[in-house]
């Protein structure tokens, strides 16, 4: 049958199996009729073959026919041949050797038909090696005359290029006199030759740079030409010849004064006489954004271009208002002010339905928040945090917390918006967002009865957001006398009793929304209120009950809490007295510094503070400052602390050696010693921890409690993970201030062994072993 009856046949098929067997069917009476050699109907039996091709199916028995067509006289076998050429081989195909002659033979072939199948198909498939063979040929006809041929010739060349960089320059004789075609195909193809060339060379960037006057010639007859039936498109004269020059300007003209000058009228001429109506003209606009944002151009044609994005924001067509949010995006950063013009427009593409456009839309909206609109452009991203989708709320929280954090009108603002942060979105919020707002609130002296009591008042609403809740609960925890008080200046006070504040925190506590690390928040808060409020009796009893709790982390706490009720009741208004203000540590600044509960002090200061648990920077410090004791045990930093003041040994003024700490289950820990360079008060401890057991040991964690007569600083450790058989040890940095008041250190160490979790406390006794010079 012939092809239109196959396709008709195919059509009729109901079913996926009814098709394929119609498709089996007709490969088998091909396969019959290429074996016996048929050359009457080799032609249409590859036309059929490419058609079952395209519906998926396996041809690859039909490659080499589709050479035996090439090599036939007859110009419709080679087009079905060269065709077939191009949809069934590739690079990889060895009959690329048996192809090359015939391509050759037919580039100088009499008829330009015939030359132009060979030249599509080379510059389709062809192999390095076949355009290293035929280079000369295609350069040949992009000199001849014929406009056809130069065409194709010139989107071979493009091919032979890129696969054949060095083969450039035989092109470069041939690209005199491509820009002075009358043919538009010509011009547009010799156009993305020269794009081409100018993109892998910088040597030929620098060449045709003097072209600049000609393109921008021919774009100015572009623009400026009357009606053309032959190149319209929608009332544009040849649109796609408009696109390809404003891309080589733009290549021609970045980076280069003179270029840009000479393209700088003509582009203002296109971005204002170019209709917008339509799609086409949309295009050309776009492109001649682009270029004038690429080039060294004038303020004024940059303002010029930015507008025509604004103005693209209010099209109907989503796929514009999306290409105008991303380049105004990449744009803001250099034509800030320009963009801010837009503001309202790029907000309102909030409210769009398409999740793309709302996306660009809120990258774009928080890259022009500055001082002067910070609280309209907070306001409107506050409402799309309330109503857009879970995916956008992780990155909107974080990116109004930024925000605010670097252009807060005020303390009471910063402290509301992240307040109303935490209540809209608190389950998307990043982890660090708590000890953030903790330390925000801490250093907002004046603003603690207000926010405390904001706090409460929401807590009582809702108790579903987690990172809100433990704020709130630490809030209470360190200010809820103020809260009982009443001393709240900046809005009415409300009435509240020492039950009520103590009824909420037990809510938290017996809440099934609540997570361990919020019980955790919750417990200890109480316990602060013991030397805040009067109801100590209540709190003691509320304490006492979480000895007994299934969670681990939270029975800890609640023993920890009844020892110090019991047996160290007359440190406990120290040990829970209210945080000091804290600062934050510069980052790579000058001054060392060490850490006293979680601040950063410079090297020097004298500690003001009650023993304190030590952390390496890299752990969330700010979680266990807050919440007090959460890895080593209060009792044992209690002990250290007393054997501390006991304490009082002399100790003579000499070297210290290194010494080993623990010794146990195969992880042996070293000490070094050696003084800071810059303060002769500062030690530096380095500990070298080696594994001697046949597995490795992850998961490493050391950390220590120390008494409050002396400041350390641990620094990260090389590596968490301890190789096996001493293959090398990890290495971990202490900082010790006045190290010649260390007596003892307690120390305890966490890591997986062999699938299994290992904790284990050890003392270190005598140190340091000698005096410090």
């Amino acid at each position: 049958p012939l092809l239109r009856e196959l396709i008709r046949t195919i059509r009729t098929a109901r079913t996926q199996a009814e098709e394929r067997e119609m498709i089996q069917k007709e490969s088998a009476a091909i396969r019959s009729s290429f074996r016996e050699e048929d050359n009457t109907y080799r032609c249409r039996n590859v036309a059929k073959l490419l058609y079952m091709h395209m519906l998926g199916y396996p041809a690859h028995f039909g490659q080499l026919e589709c050479l035996k067509l090439i090599a036939s006289q007859k110009f419709t076998d080679k087009r079905i041949g060269y065709l077939g050429a191009m949809l069934l081989l590739d690079e990889r195909q060895d009959v690329h050797l048996l192809m090359t002659n015939c391509i050759k033979n037919d580039l100088n072939h009499s008829t330009q038909y015939v030359q132009g199948l060979a030249l599509c198909t080379l510059g389709c498939m062809g192999s390095s090696e076949m355009c290293r063979d035929l280079a000369g040929e295609v350069e040949k006809l992009l000199k001849t005359s014929n406009s056809y041929l130069r065409k194709k010739a010139a989107l071979c060349a493009v091919h032979v290029i890129r696969k054949v960089p060095e083969l450039m320059e035989m092109f470069l004789p041939a690209t005199k006199n491509l820009l002075s075609e009358k043919n538009h195909g010509v011009l547009h193809t010799s156009v993305v030759l020269l794009t081409e060339m100018c993109e892998r060379s910088p040597d030929m960037l620098s060449h045709f740079r003097k072209l600049v006057p000609q393109l921008v010639r021919i774009l100015k007859n572009l623009i400026m030409s009357g009606y053309s039936p032959e190149h319209d498109v929608s009332g544009i004269s040849d649109p796609f010849l408009q696109v390809r020059i404003l891309r080589l300007l733009r290549i021609l003209g970045k980076g280069d004064d003179d270029s840009s000058e000479a393209m700088n009228d003509i582009l203002a001429q296109v971005a204002t006489n170019t209709e917008t109506s339509k799609n086409v003209g949309n295009a050309i606009l776009y492109e001649t954004v682009l270029t004038i944002m690429d080039i060294k151009s004038e303020s004024g044609l940059r303002v010029l271009a930015i507008n025509i994005l604004g103005r693209f924001l209010l099209n109907n067509d989503k796929n514009i208002r999306y290409v105008a949010l991303t380049s105004l995006l990449k744009t803001v950063q250099t034509d800030h002010n320009a963009v801010q013009r837009h503001r309202s427009t790029i907000v309102d593409c909030l409210k769009d339905l398409d999740v793309s456009i709302k996306r660009r839309a809120m990258e774009l909206s928080f890259a022009l928040v500055n001082g002067n609109n910070i609280r309209g452009m907070m306001k409107e991203l506050l409402y799309f945090l309330d109503s857009c989708d879970p995916e956008f709320k992780a990155d909107c929280a974080s990116g109004i917390f930024l925000a605010a954090e670097k252009y807060a009108p005020s303390k009471r603002w910063h402290i509301d918006t992240i307040m109303r942060v935490l209540t809209t979105a608190g389950s998307y919020v990043r982890d660090d967002c708590v000890p953030n707002l903790i330390q925000l609130i801490t250093n907002s002296v004046e603003m603690h009865a207000y926010t405390v009591q904001r706090l409460y008042k929401a807590l009582l609403d809702d108790i579903s957001q987690q990172p809100f809740v433990q704020v709130s609960s630490w809030c209470i925890g360190e200010y809820g006398d103020l809260l009982v008080s009443g001393q709240c200046e900046e809005e009415d006070p409300i009435q509240v009793t020492e039950d009520e504040v103590l009824d909420v925190l037990e809510g938290l506590l017996a809440s099934n929304l609540s997570s361990p690390v919020t019980r955790g928040y919750a417990l200890t808060a109480v316990m602060k209120l013991s030397t805040r409020l009067s109801s100590v009796n209540r709190i003691k009893k509320v304490v006492s009950i979480y000895g007994s709790s299934i969670d681990v982390e939270l029975q800890q706490r609640a023993v920890e809490y009844n020892a110090l009720f019991k047996k160290y009741d007359h440190m406990r208004c120290a040990l829970l007295e209210r945080m000091p203000i804290m600062e934050k540590a510069a980052a790579n600044g000058p001054t060392e510094t060490v850490q006293t509960n979680g601040e950063a002090e410079p090297a020097g200061l004298e500690p003001k503070h009650p023993p304190t648990i030590i952390q390496p920077k890299h752990t969330n410090k700010c979680f266990n400052i807050f919440t007090g004791f959460l890895v080593i045990s209060l009792v044992l930093v209690l002990t250290v602390y007393k054997i501390a003041i006991l304490t009082k040994r002399k100790v003579s003024p000499i070297g210290i050696p290194p010494m080993t700490a623990y010794n146990k289950n195969g992880l042996k820990i070293d000490f070094t010693f050696e003084r800071s360079n810059t303060n002769p008060n500062i030690a530096i401890i380095t500990i070298h921890a080696a594994n001697s057991t046949e597995a490795e040991m992850t998961n490493f964690v050391f950390q220590a409690a120390v008494p409050k007569t002396f400041q350390l600083q641990l620094l990260s450790p090389s590596s968490s993970i301890i190789p096996a058989l001493n293959q090398g040890p990890v290495t971990q940095v202490i900082k010790v201030l006045n190290p010649q008041k260390v007596r003892l250190m307690r120390i305890k160490l966490t890591y997986n062994h062999k699938g299994s979790p290992v904790q284990d406390l050890a003392e270190v006794n005598n140190f340091p072993p000698q005096s410090w010079q």
